[in-house]
């Protein structure tokens, strides 16, 4: 008898998808459209690294966050301090007290030496003291003239590691040029998290397009979580920066949920 089988797993927004808009409009645009919840982004926007600001707008919006994007970026160096084990510490207890399951954390950049020396054996001491899942992000090398500058360590690539817990991300692999079906195979039960996004592949470009508008199978990836029965989280991480108004990022969003929904709930038999 044909049925639609529905994965336990759960759509969330990222709340980068909104810039330059702010996290509280991450929320207003979750509950709008239907998302189950929302992925903060720890930046520069004081309401993203405020606890209790956030406790704030999920009962105001009645929108659950679902995980947390450590401060890992470039651009948030300064964000909860600089000391990288601190910034983890303060991103596990946001996620303890606001209820999420997951912190998803970058590898760390090579000039973070003493980090980047024990960051494995740091990961795995902080999964002893929490049931929060830290999942660590594939990233991509940088590439000019010809030469490949990988600006992370141990390295960009965590399927070479023995990280438990994995985010995937689909705009990254367009970046670096990787086949995001064949990581997710040898990852396993480890894929634990997924960025969905699309990309072309442009050099060191991390496009982060609407799911359907690049060349990564965003759909066969969905299709294969949803037949796996995938348990974690889907967050849509796409940008909208460029949206020439906000009918237009709203439209976007609504494109990526509605993407999303239709390929995580394939037909099948039972």
């Amino acid at each position: 008898m044909s049925a639609i089988r529905v994965p336990n797993a759960k759509i969330a927004l990222s709340t980068a998808s909104v810039y330059p808009e702010r996290t509280p409009d991450a929320f207003e645009l979750a509950q709008r459209l239907g998302y189950d919840g929302v992925e903060i982004m720890v930046g520069q926007d004081p309401v993203s690294q405020d606890v209790e600001v956030l406790e704030r707008l999920v009962d105001h919006y009645q929108m659950p966050i679902l995980a947390v994007h450590a401060p890992c970026l470039l651009v948030t160096q300064r964000v909860w301090g600089r000391d990288p084990w601190l910034k983890l510490q303060r991103a596990r207890r946001a996620a303890e007290r606001l209820g999420a399951q997951t912190v998803v954390v970058h590898p760390p950049f090579r000039w973070q030496r003493d980090y980047a020396r024990d960051f494995e054996v740091g990961l795995a001491r902080m999964r002893d003291e929490t049931d929060v899942v830290f999942a660590v992000e594939n990233m991509f090398p940088l590439r000019a003239r010809g030469s490949e500058v990988v600006p992370y360590a141990p390295g960009w690539n965590p399927i070479d590691y023995d990280f438990p817990d994995v985010t995937l991300d689909l705009s990254h692999t367009a970046v670096s040029g990787s086949d995001a079906m064949e990581m997710a195979a040898k990852l396993g039960d480890r894929l634990a998290h997924l960025h969905l996004a699309d990309g072309v592949g442009t050099t060191n470009k991390d496009e982060h397009l609407v799911p359907g508008r690049g060349n990564q199978p965003c759909a066969q990836m969905l299709e294969r979580l949803a037949g796996n029965g995938y348990g974690g989280l889907v967050v849509l991480e796409i940008n909208t920066r460029r949206a020439a108004s906000r009918s237009e990022r709203i439209d976007d969003l609504a494109e990526a949920l509605a993407f999303a929904r239709l390929h995580l709930a394939p037909s099948g038999r039972r």
